[in-house]
Parts: structure tokens; sequence; C-alpha cells
């Protein structure tokens, strides 16, 4: 049975279009709602008629996935909470002059150095009902932090907009908060938090207890705290600890993955459990009693884990499978993988825009189906050899199925990861085991120090081969530049490739060559894009003042003579350079004069001087300029005025006020980011 013969799978592809499009299409509620009805009429009409006519199936299917797009594009929207009268983004004023502002904390975040950091539930503002998610920081000082999840808290404050990036080809933070639902940010001191001696005890509240009793537990058995932040983060998901340095070894290793609860994790809990429960025959009450027991074992571990959606989305898709098994249904596991994405989407569709739900669900899909054909290509023998070329076989079907949006998202390849998951696979298994026996443990009382010690040393040993595999700089090959149009290329070329090794025919290779030719035409297209581009940038720095200028793949860049030679740190322009395909290009030191493009471009910096008698067409205003705009524009008449990030915010707010008056555009990139020419 092909996999695109099962009804739910065309279904669910349509329902993800309609997700995809309400998020990138600027559609209407009332829009899709009239689409959707005039479909809902249509398939209603033709599922009639089918069943008296069998010729109109066909229509009938189309009309049914057109049903379930715009059910899915309703989804979004439905779910999209600023769209929302009573969410706080329509409270105005909370974003001008403070107000008091009252909250639930849901779940605490990874702190800073400066701010202990928490996701927050708005429930009024100056007494009026609204609701959303808000990031709450508290500053961080000498005095203990005495909050805890399901505080009802109070605060005078003015909302905050999440900043989005200032810099071309940056990462948008303020993006990723949307996706989540979070919109804004309050900043406060300790002393300005007013908290509620009535706590709010939900599901949140009793998880935060549970983790709190679980850490305090350990923390009495003496393990050992970098020890003890790992273990946390593999069995209860929890990664606000963990130092950097452990971080970036597990990221040059190709092992991020064990840090984050996912389907991994979840897997092996479920293969442990059905271990366990082997001896139980399968007869209909035997049978139903493991699915049960899978299920609730599976939901406990969700719930000790803190509920995270990592761990939700793959409690959802591991109690699908098991419930597949149960009903013997294991050659449909594609259509049971697809049934829970449904579901997932369904109740949230902004997962699908989640890089943690799309490489889960990428690297589960292709071990099911490229892994058993990387298997036979070699049949050993020997047991050993047996489990590393297994270990090798899932590990790099997983690879090569998430290697194109790896490529896009992180820019870098782990040249050993194969070698990583062949060590880390038997302690990560022992682990997991050995973690979830102290974890239960720990719930009610202090394990045993024996058990904790072994604990342990099994994480302490799994750091260390982490470490070893990673401190092998050189198989990290970094600064990747991938982009739409290659990771489209590239997927097709795998896709493609896959089908013609499982079943090679003429027209499957006729396919594999028109990917070929798509990924040489995506390098062409972007190389041509690249040599013909012409471009000035200014960026937002704080407490610096740099600025770009491109000729097709040449790069010059214009900053101060204090930092010129310290060009590799300039994050945002690596992030210009990875995104546009360019190589660093030479640095040259601040000029007062600049011309492009016909452009004549004037930059006054701290010192007030410039050339006498210039007429400039744009002018620049850097590191806090002493000068006064007003009688500077009565020698002078620039078309537009930039402002960059070094630049106090008064001085800004003068600047700006003095182009009003001369109705003159005024740009400055703190608050509107880069300007490009």
């Amino acid at each position: 049975m092909k996999v695109l013969d099962f009804p739910l799978i065309k279904i669910t592809i349509a329902f993800v279009l309609g997700i995809i499009t309400g998020y990138y299409v600027n559609l209407s509620i009332a829009t899709i709602a009239i689409t959707l009805s005039i479909s809902f009429s249509l398939f209603c009409g033709f599922y009639f008629w089918s069943l008296k006519q069998n010729n109109c199936i066909f229509l009938f299917g189309i009309f049914t996935s057109l049903l379930s797009f715009f059910i899915g594009a309703l989804t979004l929207l439905s779910h999209t909470e600023n769209l929302q009268k009573t969410n706080y983004t329509n409270c105005q004023i909370a974003f001008e002059k403070s107000q008091f502002v009252t909250l639930i904390l849901r779940e605490k975040l990874k702190g800073n150095d400066y701010n202990d950091r928490y996701v927050a539930l708005v429930k009024t503002i100056s007494g009026k009902t609204y609701d959303g998610k808000v990031i709450v920081n508290v500053a961080k000082d000498s005095s203990q932090n005495h909050l805890v999840i399901g505080n009802c808290i109070k605060v005078k404050t003015t909302l905050q907009r999440n900043k989005s990036s200032k810099n071309p080809s940056q990462f948008d933070y303020s993006q990723y908060l949307a996706n989540k639902q979070i919109y804004a940010q309050i900043y406060c001191q300790k002393k300005e938090v007013f908290v509620s001696k009535t706590i709010r005890k939900d599901v949140w509240y009793y998880c935060a207890k549970l983790h709190s009793r679980i850490i305090s537990n350990l923390e009495k058995s003496k393990f050992n705290k970098a020890e003890m932040n790992v273990a946390l983060a593999l069995i209860l998901g929890q990664q606000q600890e963990i130092s950097q340095d452990i971080i970036q070894d597990y990221q040059y290793s190709g092992a991020t993955h064990i840090l984050s609860v996912s389907g991994l994790h979840v897997g092996f809990i479920m293969l442990f459990i059905t271990f366990i429960l082997k001896l139980i025959p399968n007869t209909r009450k035997g049978s139903f009693f493991k699915l049960a027991s899978i299920l609730i074992c599976l939901a406990g571990f969700a719930v000790i884990s803190g509920l995270s959606p990592s761990v939700l989305r793959s409690v959802v898709m591991f109690s699908f499978i098991a419930t597949g098994n149960h009903l013997l249904r294991n050659g449909n596991i594609y259509h049971t993988l697809f049934v829970s994405i449904l579901l997932i989407l369904l109740f949230e569709p902004y997962f699908l825009f989640d890089v943690g739900f799309q490489l889960s669900y990428l690297a589960l899909f292709f071990i099911l189906w490229l892994q058993p054909l990387l298997k036979n290509i070699y049949r050993p023998k020997n047991k050993l050899i047996v489990y590393i070329w297994d270990a090798l076989t899932v590990s790099f079907a997983a690879q090569i199925g998430t290697l194109p949006l790896c490529l896009y998202y992180f820019h870098q390849f782990p040249g050993l990861f194969f070698v990583t998951n062949i060590i880390i696979l038997p302690i990560l298994s022992f682990i997991m085991i050995a973690g979830i026996i102290v974890m239960i443990i720990a719930v009610f009382t202090q394990p045993p120090i024996f058990l904790t010690i072994i604990f342990e040393k099994s994480i302490y040993l799994l750091n260390l081969m982490i470490h070893l595999v990673a401190s092998l700089d050189s198989f990290v090959i970094r600064n990747i530049s991938f982009n739409l149009y290659h990771l489209a290329a590239f997927s097709f070329l795998i896709i493609f490739t896959i089908i013609w090794m499982k079943q090679p025919d003429y027209n499957k290779l006729i396919y594999v060559g028109f990917s070929i030719l798509l990924t040489q035409i995506a390098f062409i297209f972007m190389k041509v894009k690249t040599e013909s581009e012409r471009e000035l940038i200014v960026y937002n720095e704080r407490n610096n003042t740099l600025i770009s200028e491109r000729n097709g793949k040449n790069i010059v860049l214009y900053s101060r003579d204090s930092i010129i030679n310290k060009k590799n740190n300039f994050k945002s322009v690596n992030s210009y350079l990875l995104g546009n395909s360019l190589t660093s290009g030479k640095t040259e030191c601040l000029k007062n004069c600049l011309y492009f493009k016909n452009n004549r471009i004037l930059i006054i910096d701290s010192s007030g001087i410039y050339p006498a008698k210039i007429q400039p067409d744009i002018l620049i205003l850097t590191q806090n300029a002493r000068i006064n705009l007003d009688r500077l524009f009565l020698e002078i008449h620039p078309k537009v005025i930039i402002s960059d990030g070094s630049n106090s915010n008064s001085i800004q707010r003068i600047w700006k006020n003095s182009c009003i008056k001369k109705d003159i555009p005024f740009h400055a990139t703190n608050e509107k980011g880069f300007y490009k020419l």
C-alpha cells in the first residue's frame, strides 16, 4: 500500500499547507470563514453525488483537500492570540505609560547575568481583564529570589514590545517569541514586585514543585552540580543551568539533540517499558494492559518533565505508534506518524514553525524510510558489528534527512556525528534507564548514595566522550552559506535520489537528474545575484559605528580606528556575509565622506567636524555628534538623516523632532534596524 493512498495523509498535507499559507499570507478571519463555508458546501455536495456516481470520487478528493486546507488556515488564525480582542497587545496605553499589571508565573526560563526570567500570563492591566503571555525579567541583586511558579504578582511597569533583529541576516528573536504567542517583555526590580499570598495551583505549579523536590533530593545525595544539570536536561528537559562550555561541546560533536528531551528519549522509555512488559502474554487483555501501561508511563513522563512542547510532541507521536502496534498496524507506521502530526497541529498549529518539531519528525520519517535501505547494503553476522552497523545506518538516515534543514538554520555541520552516536548510544541507554529510576526515587526521598554515584559517573563519562569528539575542531565545518533556494533544491535531490534507489527505473532517474539541475540552478542563481548586487549598509552597533559598502562579491568595512583590527568580533557583519555567500573583505578607517550610487554621504561623529561647503544626499550621525541639527539645516539640505546605534536615546529624540519640523526622513537604527541603500 502506497503511503499517499491513505486519505488522512493527503488531508494532513493539505492541512499543513493551509497553516503555512495562513502564516505567510495576510488573510483575514472573515475571508477564511467565507472560503471555508464555500468549500464545506462543495464538499457536502460532492460527497452525496459520489455516493451515486463513482466517477465523482476524484473531485470529492480535491474538495476534501481544499476543505482541509482552509481548516488549517483558520486553525492558525484562531490560535494567533494577538488577533483576539482581549489580548494585551490591544491595550496601547500599557506600551506607552506605566500601568499596574497582574500576572501569574507559568514557567521559569534560563536566566542571564542580569535577570531571572519567567513566562507569565497577563490577567489584568489597570484593573481591566486582559490575557496573553509575556516574559518577565526580574533584576538580580544580593537578595534571594523567592518567586515560584504559580505566584500571582503585581507590578507597575511599561510593556516593551519584543525587539526584532537590527542587522541583516540575523536570527529574529522577536519572530521566534511571536511563534510562541509572546509579544512583549516586562523589566522590573524585586522590590517593585508585589507577590500575592494565594498561589494558582494548576498542573504547571505541581510540575514545578515536582522539579524542586527532585533537585532538592539530588543535592542532598551530594550529586555534582555540573553532572546534575546535564542529568536534569537529559531526563526532565531542564537546560536552564547547563554551562555554555558543555552546550558548545554537544553542538560541535553533533549531539545537541541529546540535551533536548524529544523523540530519542521518549523512544528509549517506550522500549524500556515494552521490554519490562515482555513477560505478559499477548492475549487480548494482556495486549490492552501493555498499551495502557505504556500510555500511562509516557503521560507520567510528560508531567515529570514539565509538559514542555518537545516532550508533548514526542509523547503524542509515540502514543500513536504504540496504539498502532496494539492494533497490529505496523505496516502503516507512516500513517500513524501523519495522524500524530495532524492531531498536534490541530491544537498547536504554531508548532509547525518550531525547529525542534521539524527536525524531530524529519529524523523519524527518514529513519523509517531510509534506514532499511542503508541497512541492506551490508549484512554483518557478528553481533557487535551488527550493533555498530545499525547505529551507523540510523545515524546516517536521520542526518541525511535533516541535513538541509540543519544547514539552513545553523550553518554548520559536525563531521563526526556518526562517531558521536556510536559512542554515546550504549551509555545513553544506561543513563536513561538509571536516570528514570533515580528521578522516580527522588520524587519521594533522597536516592541511595551508590545509585547516585553510578548515575553521576555515567554522565561524567558521557560529557568526557562528548568533549573528546568536540575537541577535534577541524571536523566541525562552520559558516556554511545555505539559503531557502539551496534548502528546496537539496531537499528535492535527497528525496528523489532515495525514491530512485528504492526502485530504480528510467522515469525516476529523470527526476534525479532534474533535481541535480535544480541544485545547480540554485547555486548559479545565488552566484549571479551576489555578483550583481551593490549596496551600502549602516549597521546597528552599540558604542560603535560600522558601515559596509558592497560591490558584487567585494565588500569594504568602515569602522573606527580603535577597533579597526577586530572585524572578527562583528557578529552583525558575519551574519550578513553568511547570508549573502560572501567572504570577509578589507577594513578601512571611517571617513567623513562616502560616495555610493551617485549619493554623497556625510558622516559626523562626536567631534562635530565636517568638511565645509558640502551638500550631502544622506547625513549619518554617530557617537553622539556635537551638533545643533536645526542650525546645520541652514547650511546643508540632506534628503535622509540616519542615526546609528552609537548615539544615546535622548539626543536621538532631539534630532527626530528637528527632522519632523523640516519634513526630512529620520532613520534610527536602534529603533528601525539597519539602513540599506
